[in-house]
C-alpha cells in the first residue's frame, strides 16, 4: 500500500502546477493559488519521504519516525501561514491522518498510509476546485 502514495502525490503536484496560473484571476484566487503551491511543494516531498521511509523501515525505523515528524512540522507551519480557510481545513484533515499514522507507529503496528494519501488528494481537490 505505501508504494501507491508516491504516484497520487506526484499527480497532485502536476495538477497544481497546471492549475495555478489559471487560478490567479482574483485576489482571493491568487492567495489560494499561492497557498496551494507552497503547500504542494512541501508536503509532496514530505509524503514521499514518509512513504520511502516506511518502505525501508526494516532497515532504518528511526528514518520513518523522522520523516513523519518533518511532515507534521511542515503541516503545522503551512496551516499557520495559510490565509484560505479551505486550504487550512484540508491541511487539518491531513494532520489528522498523520496523527493516525503516528498512533499506529507508537502501537508498533504497520501504519495504513492509504488515508494519508487520500487526505493529500483532498488537498489537491481543494486547490484545483
Amino acid at each position: 500500500m505505501p508504494q501507491s502514495i508516491a504516484r497520487p502525490a506526484t499527480l497532485a503536484v502536476a495538477a497544481l502546477i497546471c492549475i495555478l496560473p489559471l487560478s490567479a484571476v482574483s485576489c482571493s484566487a491568487a492567495q489560494k493559488a499561492l497557498d496551494c503551491g507552497n503547500t504542494a511543494v512541501k508536503i509532496t516531498g514530505d509524503i514521499s519521504a514518509v512513504t520511502s521511509a516506511y518502505n525501508n523501515a526494516s532497515n532504518d525505523s528511526a528514518a520513518a519516525g523522522q520523516a513523519l515528524q518533518k511532515l507534521k512540522n511542515d503541516l503545522d507551519d503551512l496551516g499557520k501561514n495559510s490565509k484560505n480557510t479551505d486550504v487550512v481545513k484540508a491541511i487539518n484533515d491531513l494532520n489528522t491522518q498523520v496523527g493516525a499514522v503516528q498512533q499506529a507507529v507508537d502501537a508498533q503496528r504497520i501504519p495504513d498510509l492509504g488515508p494519508l494519501s487520500d487526505a493529500a488528494g483532498n488537498l489537491t481537490q481543494v486547490c484545483t476546485g
